[in-house]
């Protein structure tokens, strides 16, 4: 089913073309060739069985630039690197031809703001709270005093770079989290070496202690070292002597003691 795209200018059809069941876009060109050219243009399509016309689509603005206009003059301020939060101020300005000023952005298709000038033809635009985002190029343009869609040339850019603040300390693993990590991983050690020879200190101590309760003629200091001496003493004995056998006693030959 074939299918009929109309181009309109300021409200006025323009230009028509047919497109088939194939296809799903429909392309005009055309030059520009002077400021008549410049206005808002809209699509909408019409189709055959049954016959029906579709709403007209979002508009879209077609400016013309003219440089025989000088371009804006742009500054920056306060500097062009700063943290972020900051507030940017961007001044343009044209003191004879500008009656509106456009704020431009690298990689932005249409301009980000727009600015009447004060009485000595300055525009001042403001970047509140900048964030890494709104890092890049920026430029100026005006549009011409009397002409609703006739611009100045994009003027000198300058380039805005925002900085990430450091992260306080102690959030996601920050320097201060490592150096506390650090710190406590070295008492921990630390504690563990105390205790290792703590014990070892003991170890020798009671060592020293048993060697000398075991010496020959070493007096007991405790209930523990009495009870090792006794053992001692039980599982090595002195040999018995044999028991000297009593006198005999005789009639006759005893005497009474004196």
């Amino acid at each position: 089913m074939a299918a009929w795209v109309q181009l309109w200018f300021n409200g006025t059809l323009r230009f028509d073309k047919e497109k088939d069941k194939e296809q799903d876009a429909a392309e005009f060109s055309f030059a520009v060739t002077n400021l008549e050219d410049a206005g808002t243009y809209q699509c909408r399509y019409q189709v055959s069985e049954p016959l029906w016309t579709s709403n007209q689509s979002d508009p879209v603005e077609l400016l013309v630039t003219d440089h025989s206009y000088p371009p804006p003059g742009i500054s920056l301020s306060p500097k062009e690197h700063v943290e972020m939060g900051s507030n940017i101020t961007i001044q343009c300005w044209n003191t004879k031809y500008g009656a509106s000023f456009l704020l431009h952005k690298d990689r932005h298709s249409a301009p980000i703001q727009h600015q009447e000038p004060d009485y000595w033809g300055t525009a001042t635009f403001t970047l509140f709270g900048v964030n890494t985002a709104d890092s890049g190029t920026y430029r100026c343009s005006y549009r011409i005093t009397g002409c609703c869609l006739l611009f100045s040339p994009l003027g000198d850019n300058v380039t805005l770079e925002v900085i990430p603040r450091p992260a306080p300390p102690g959030v996601n693993g920050g320097p201060s989290r490592k150096l506390v990590a650090v710190v406590a991983g070295a008492c921990a050690a630390a504690i563990v070496i105390i205790v290792v020879l703590t014990a070892s200190l003991l170890l020798v101590a009671q060592r020293r202690q048993m060697q000398s309760d075991l010496r020959p003629g070493a007096t007991s200091r405790g209930p523990e070292a009495v009870q090792f001496q006794v053992s001692v003493w039980v599982r090595r004995p002195y040999p018995q002597r044999a028991p000297l056998p009593l006198p005999q006693s005789s009639t006759g030959n005893t005497k009474p003691c004196p």
